[in-house]
């Protein structure tokens, strides 16, 4: 993925003409230094660009037009630098369709106590003026994200920078493309879902593909290609002289170039396999999904296309952050009194970005999906914070799940031979997964070491679906009532 500040955030400052044209000559200067400041952030992942100050209602709806038809606009920061009376803003904000965070802000951090005067009370009237921006947002029922703080505040900066990934996010969702290789795992519920409703409610669209597609461009890889990642393989990874010269590895290469060029002909951002649909393939991809996803792809095993598309929103969010993000699957249980725990991994599908130290490529028996065996990258993953996070089609809505997990030091494994990783969900294992269970939380997860529960919160309300948070501070007893409240909430949201 494209690591530059590829796309825009609009800085767009509400005042009026009460005030006179040298006071709007200065909230235009104040704005600007506000944007360049932001835009001058490292943590800062997309351009803030600065947009002239509106002060009528034609204004106001021209700027929401223009941002909704420009193409590398993916949202606004909107801030009342004077008052600006809100009624201006009901035609602009009726028609924007792009997400908008309220950055609730001031040029001055102190107030200059021996001289402030009332020219300086009328200039810097944010207190006020944010307040009448926020009563209308609240009364169109308009989803937003509000920031209060100094502009150079570490934690306002931080908090819009969480923003502005997630609307990097859901600009990709918008234009994400989904291959699905075979049908989902026979029998599953939690992978199936209404994929009309998906694109409509979340953006992405769903493509099957017969197994035969994929085959076909497998089959069509050169020698030479074949050479060449072979090569990349060596220098990338561990691995024995007889793995390195196995014709196990030269398949598992052929299977990655052709998936990749399968997906790049058809623009297709993220995509699932099912082990019960590989008719033509020699093995299990498990190597080039591996890859593909660290290269920025979002998979899901068994046909499950909301994970899919779930990691690469994630991967979106992450890109270029300390960490990685990877499918998922909490696989078993350590049920030690003395520190519960939970082992996740998959047959083979776990993504590098997440890995402790250099993979070994290895080869062994799959003893599901009745293939040759497959090669694949086994690592554990290094300790620290992180998150799992599933969304599920509950056939009135859809609900984002997000547990906080701590990832701890995993034992050595010898005998198993895939990815893993090792964790304490919060508030600890009988809570956690209790509360997943109670919301419906799929087998299947995004997981993630680089983004936090802020990323996904932002990111499922710029979506409109539901968000749920299980934490340190997670009851039982509290989060029941809180599943029931939403689902009163979300009953009558849409009208009744």
């Amino acid at each position: 993925m494209d690591k530059l500040k590829s796309k825009e955030i609009w800085f767009v400052t509400g005042s009026q003409h009460l005030y006179g044209p040298k006071t709007l000559k200065q909230v235009a200067s104040d704005s600007s230094k506000i944007a360049a400041a932001l835009d001058k952030s490292p943590k800062v992942s997309q351009k803030v660009v600065f947009k002239p100050v509106l002060t009528t209602p034609d204004s106001i709806f021209e700027l929401c037009s223009a941002a909704n038809n420009n193409k590398n606009c993916i949202g606004l920061i909107t801030w009342m630098h004077t008052f600006s009376p809100a009624k201006m803003w009901i035609k602009g904000l009726s028609v924007l369709n792009k997400p908008f965070l309220h950055f609730h802000t001031q040029l001055n951090r102190d107030i200059p106590w021996e001289t402030i005067d009332m020219d300086f009370m009328n200039l810097n009237q944010s207190a006020h003026g944010d307040r009448e921006f926020g009563f209308i947002g609240t009364r169109m029922r308009l989803n937003r994200k509000v920031v209060v703080g100094h502009y150079q505040d570490a934690d306002a900066i931080d908090r819009i920078a969480v923003w502005i990934r997630a609307a990097a996010a859901y600009n990709d969702a918008l234009n994400m493309k989904v291959a699905r290789f075979g049908d989902n795992m026979r029998d599953v519920a939690v992978t199936e879902g209404n994929k009309v409703s998906a694109q409509m409610k979340m953006g992405y669209s769903v493509y099957g593909y017969g197994i035969g597609d994929l085959v076909k461009a497998v089959n069509d890889v050169s020698p030479a290609a074949i050479k060449k990642l072979l090569s990349e393989y060596g220098s990338d990874y561990k691995m024995t002289k007889a793995v390195a010269n196995s014709d196990t590895l030269k398949e598992a290469a052929r299977i990655e170039i052709g998936m990749e060029s399968f997906l790049k002909a058809g623009n297709l951002k993220a995509f699932t396999t099912t082990f019960e649909d590989l008719h033509g393939l020699k093995q299990l991809p498990g190597l080039a999904v591996q890859r593909l996803m660290a290269k920025g792809y979002g998979f899901g095993a068994e046909g499950d296309w909301k994970t899919a598309a779930l990691v690469r929103s994630m991967k979106v969010m992450a890109n270029g952050l300390k960490g990685g993000t990877s499918f998922m699957e909490d696989y078993t249980y350590h049920f030690d009194p003395k520190g519960m725990k939970v082992l996740g991994a998959h047959m083979l599908e776990v993504c590098p970005s997440i890995a402790l130290g250099k993979p070994a490529v290895e080869v062994h028996q799959l003893s599901i999906g009745g293939k040759a065996d497959p090669a694949r990258l086994v690592f554990k993953t290094a300790p620290g914070k992180g998150i799992n996070v599933s969304v599920i089609d509950l056939g009135s809505r859809f609900r984002m799940i997000v547990n906080d997990v701590e990832v701890v030091k995993c034992p050595d494994m010898p005998k198993l031979p895939v990815a893993s990783v090792l964790w304490k969900p919060m508030p600890d294992l009988k809570t956690g997964a209790a509360a997943w269970i109670l919301a419906g939380g799929a087998h299947h997860t995004g997981f993630s070491t680089a983004v936090d529960y802020e990323y996904l919160e932002d990111f499922a309300g710029m979506l409109g679906i539901e968000f749920v948070h299980i934490n340190d501070k997670c009851n039982i007893a509290g989060f029941r009532k809180e599943l029931r409240w939403n689902e009163v909430f979300y009953h009558i949201s849409d009208g009744i």
